[in-house]
């Protein structure tokens, strides 16, 4: 590693005219002087990453025409002396930690054609000005922050044959001015926010080579014209939401290899190609119908072909794939298709080069006979068919030494024997029948899924002989037994174990070793004992933590909350007890990222947690959830899947296994336990809770105003506490609350009415016998006024309206009351109403004092 001595360069000639100093591995500050020099026409300072520039700076009699600092470290963004520089030509800043803005001063370079900005961390709009730069032929600025719509303005750059601003945050529509680019070769927005449709101008794009517009939010069918883009080579419109039928350029562009437009809405059929030059086509993840063209079974160069989850149809016999010697990969999953699987047509060496069939869903009932030729297979999917019986002895000659990964799952097997594959990495036997001891898997093994079948017996410790294990699922079997203790020490590098809903006994495994990787830990539905071990907190990285439906005693383990990204925890139906408050301020930032938080159907006492609900950043909308993705899981990694999390909870009243956890799922139990006191306002605070549930406790006092504030609300479950007072009026404002349970409280008064609330039963109330109004069958008695001039002997007003004010008494004096005097009335109306009023209120007075004390109650004017 060489260290830049500011001396030499003080030493260097004025004539110098060109200084590379590419790769050399250069490393502290370098000097700023070299700009000064007057004659450099060309500095190229690329690969040095441990070059630190300071923030650049240029002067106006520099002569400089090439300037290269790709792969260094340049502090700060582009200054505006950049525009300075006005005899540049060639411009590479890319992979340089660049930030800031791009400043317009760019637009000032007019001899540039070569402008290269990508990957950096640029951000902003892009100037207008760049379309002043009508020499430039290539533009790249790729892999930054960029915002905002892509300038109309450059479309006035006639001379470019490259642009490409993919993975950036451009947004609005493309604009139609980019089809005045005529020389155009390259064009790449994927990977923005792109929106609208893709405008006609493109069809003007005749040179086009390289086009994508993939991972946008495009709309609308493809612009077609027969002759368009004749020069196409390689097309990418994957992921978005195009529609409409294929274009007819799409089967005659000549040069054409690779197409993808996958997870878009295209329908119709697929018609015959012309191109003999295709070598991917990737249409997967679309409404696409009917059956396979002849013609794909005669593109001798095509290496993938994937036509997943679509709606094509028909019978398909593998013999005619026997034409594409060159093919890698084929998918056929998830159509409606059928495989005719054991034809005697099947030769040996059949399609050699195959190394990924996917087959899933297919309508298969048994191994097919074609897959003993394939003996450098891969990657094989034969899920989701009806596969019966057992592996057959043959298969071990199908990719025997190749196979890495094998998923024969959502099938009908009953037995395995063994695992003859020398190199497996990832085997998944879910949801089958398979009954009998585990086998043991094979020690390259990486991904080991039995779930969902019918193994017994114990879990032998040779299981930890596959040190490479990432994701073990055992879960919904009936192995039983004790937890092998080695699951401690294989935690250094396991991220998944889930051995839910089996009959393991005994201790949860009380050494977990320092580095521990586990992400998901899942050891709900057992027979487990005994309290959680701490050592658990070297697994730094938890995010899922779920115990619950055991028989573990233990007071409520508060170091949990030192976890940094556990955001699921859940313990409910075990035998755990004791107080949750805490008092110490060093648990105020406990739980930040916990989203569901379920400890029901335990023993636990003392009043609500206050400082952990104060907490749940998550929840409360303070803490950036940093998953990108829908679910929360973990990437296979082989990258071959993704494995989702799965729990089970009590969901609107109802028992759920959510068998993926959506990222914003914001969920808290305590239910069925032995809880008191009040509902702590700051309960409130939780903006983005989705369910809560405090019943059957001893919670008692009035439901807070502040759950109004839960707009995210969509189950609210307080039933069998002590509650009083009223239901509030606020929360009929909840949007999206679909499930309301108060029943068996003391509540008393109205039930709010309209929106959310009229669709609520009468059980969601019942044994609370002071409410009233719809839905249960006691009426609120809203009543018609009596006569005028009733009130005079009592000093009130004489002229008196009843109606919803006698209801008001009622709020405010206590249901028995209200409900009294609209009586009286109701049945009467006559004068001595007035005496019974008059009564009804002496009364209510002799009971407030020896409730309140001395306090005062004047009565309400009417």
């Amino acid at each position: 590693m060489t260290s830049v001595n500011a001396h030499v360069f003080m030493n260097l000639s004025s004539s110098l005219r060109s200084l590379s100093l590419a790769g050399c591995d250069l490393q502290g500050k370098f000097p700023k002087n070299i700009f000064d020099l007057p004659n450099l026409n060309l500095l190229n300072l690329g690969g040095n990453q441990n070059l630190n520039l300071d923030p650049l700076k240029f002067n106006r009699s520099s002569n400089l025409e090439q300037l290269i600092i790709s792969d260094a470290n340049i502090c700060g963004g582009l200054p505006d002396s950049m525009g300075n520089l006005v005899s540049l030509k060639f411009l590479v800043l890319s992979h340089s930690n660049l930030s800031g803005l791009v400043p317009r001063s760019l637009g000032n370079l007019l001899k540039l054609t070569h402008l290269d900005l990508s990957e950096n961390q640029l951000s902003g709009q892009l100037p207008r000005k760049l379309g002043n730069l009508l020499q430039l032929t290539h533009l790249d600025l790729s892999k930054n922050q960029l915002s905002g719509q892509i300038p109309r303005s450059l479309g006035n750059l006639l001379q470019l044959t490259h642009l490409d601003l993919w993975l950036n945050q451009l947004s609005g529509q493309i604009p139609r001015s980019l089809g005045n680019l005529l020389q155009l070769t390259v064009l790449d927005l994927g990977w923005n926010k792109l929106s609208g449709q893709i405008p006609l101008s493109i069809l003007n794009l005749t040179q086009l080579e390289y086009l994508t517009i993939s991972n946008n939010s495009l709309e609308g069918s493809i612009p077609d014209e027969v002759t368009a883009f004749h020069n196409l080579i390689y097309l990418d419109l994957s992921d978005n939401l195009l529609n409409g039928t294929l274009p007819s350029w799409l089967y005659t562009a000549r040069s054409l290899k690779t197409i993808y437009l996958s997870q878009n809405q295209f329908s119709g059929h697929i018609k015959e190609f012309q191109s003999k030059s295709l070598e991917l086509i990737a249409l997967e993840s679309n409404k696409l119908q009917g059956p396979l063209p002849s013609s794909k079974f005669q593109l001798l160069n095509l290496t993938h072909l994937s036509l997943s989850s679509s709606n094509l149809s028909g019978v398909i016999e593998f013999r005619m794939f026997s034409n594409l010697p060159n093919l890698k990969l084929l998918d056929l999953s998830y159509n409606s298709l059928s495989l005719a699987s054991n034809t005697t047509s099947c030769v040996n060496h059949i399609l050699p080069n195959l190394t990924d069939l996917r087959l899933s869903s297919c309508n298969l009932s048994e191994f097919p006979q074609f897959l003993k030729g394939l003996k450098s297979l891969k990657r094989l999917d034969l899920s989701c068919n009806k596969i019966e019986g057992k592996i057959p002895q043959w298969m071990q000659e199908v990719g025997n030494v190749s196979l890495t990964y094998f998923n024969v799952s959502h099938n009908s097997l009953t037995e395995v024997e063994h695992f003859p594959w020398k190199n497996i990495e990832s085997l998944d036997l879910s949801s089958n029948l398979i009954s009998g001891n585990l086998p043991i898997p094979a020690s390259t093994i990486n991904v080991f899924l039995i779930s969902n079948n019918s193994f017994n017996g114990e879990v032998s410790s040779l299981i930890c002989n596959a040190s490479s294990l990432q994701i073990l699922d055992l879960s919904h079997n009936n192995l039983s037994g004790t937890i092998p203790q080695c699951f401690g020490n294989l935690s250094n590098r396991l991220q998944f174990l889930n051995l839910k809903k089996n009959k393991f006994y005994g201790t949860i495994p009380p050494t977990f070793a320092e580095g521990c990787q586990l992400s998901n830990f899942n050891l709900n539905g057992n027979l487990l004992e005994g309290p959680l071990t701490p050592s658990i907190l070297n697994c730094r990285g938890l995010e899922v933590l779920d115990l619950g439906n055991n028989k573990i005693n233990d007071t409520f383990p508060h170091w949990l909350g030192s976890l940094p990204h556990l955001q699921v925890l859940v313990l409910k139906s075990n035998h755990m007890h004791g107080p949750l408050c805490v008092n110490s301020s060093k648990f105020s930032h406990f739980f930040s990222k916990i989203q569901i938080f379920d400890l029901s159907s335990n023993y636990f006492s003392g009043p609500l947690p206050v400082r952990y609900i104060n907490s749940f950043k998550a929840i409360i909308n303070l803490e950036k959830i940093g998953s990108t993705v829908s679910y929360m899981g973990v990437n296979d990694p082989r990258g071959t899947g993704f494995y989702t999390y799965s729990i089970g909870i009590v969901m609107k009243g109802q028992d759920t296994e959510l068998v993926k956890i959506f990222t914003m799922w914001m969920i808290i139990d305590l239910s069925n336990n032995q809880f008191e006191g009040g509902i702590p306002k700051v309960i409130g605070k939780l903006n983005l809770l989705k369910g809560l549930n405090l019943s059957h406790n001893n919670l008692n006092g009035g439901i807070p105003t502040s759950i109004g504030n839960l707009t995210s609300l969509e189950w609210l479950d307080l039933s069998s506490n002590r509650f009083s007072g009223t239901i509030p009026n606020r929360l009929a404002d909840l949007p999206f609350l679909s499930s309301f349970n108060v029943s068996e409280n003391q509540l008393h008064g109205q039930i709010p009415q309209g929106k959310q609330f009229n669709t609520f039963g009468n059980d969601s109330y019942e044994g609370n016998k002071g409410l009233c109004g719809f839905p249960v069958s006691k009426g609120c008695n809203i009543i018609e006024p009596p006569p005028p001039n009733v009130l005079e002997k009592d000093g009130s007003e004489s002229n008196i309206t009843f109606g919803w004010k006698v209801v008001l008494i009622g709020y405010e004096c206590g249901v028995v009351f209200g409900m009294s005097v609209g009586y009286v009335v109701f049945q009467t109306g006559k004068p001595k109403w007035l005496v019974n009023l008059v009564e009804i209120q002496h009364e209510k007075k002799r009971r407030r004092k020896s409730k309140d004390g001395s306090r005062s109650n004047g009565r309400r004017r009417i």
